[in-house]
């Protein structure tokens, strides 16, 4: 790995990925340990700031300029905004189905959909990850991809089981 796309980078893309990596390490955590206890509802608090702060960064970054300074991926950031508003409201509602299906889907939309799109040649967490190409990149590319396939794996038992 290279850090030094990252370090180089705008001090809003620095930002944005400071707060959207232990949103992706936090909010699966969450995702697959008991819910409605204390530490699920004080990790969810922090988990909703995380992902809200991360959509907001998301406005200060314009490497793909379509429109004024913004691209499509900006239209996720505002889901995810909206997302997190309206799923806390179900939470505090005691509408615990609809909290449970907003909140899945900000984290597969907003971590899993735009992280697939972060990696893509060009962008630079993908000069971060993938640039030298050495077996230490590769291997944490490889790690990264069983990671999610397994986190998904273990996400969709766990949801078959609460049926």
């Amino acid at each position: 790995m290279n850090f030094a796309p990252l370090l180089q980078a705008p001090l809003a893309v620095q930002l944005h990925v400071a707060t959207v990596v232990p949103a992706a390490l936090l909010g699966a955590f969450i995702l697959l340990r008991k819910k409605g206890t204390r530490r699920h509802k004080y990790l969810g608090r922090i988990w909703m700031v995380l992902m809200v702060v991360t959509a907001m960064t998301s406005f200060f970054i314009h490497q793909i300029n379509l429109l004024w300074g913004f691209s499509p991926i900006h239209i996720l950031s505002v889901l995810v905004i909206a997302g997190c508003i309206r799923s806390v409201i179900a939470a505090r509602q005691g509408d615990i189905v609809i909290h449970r299906r907003i909140t899945r889907r900000v984290y597969f939309l907003g971590i899993i959909g735009a992280g697939l799109f972060a990696f893509m040649p060009g962008r630079i967490m993908n000069a971060v990850v993938f640039t030298d190409m050495s077996a230490s990149s590769l291997a944490v590319g490889a790690a990264t991809v069983v990671a999610s396939a397994l986190g998904c794996w273990l996400f969709r038992q766990k949801f078959k089981a609460a049926r």
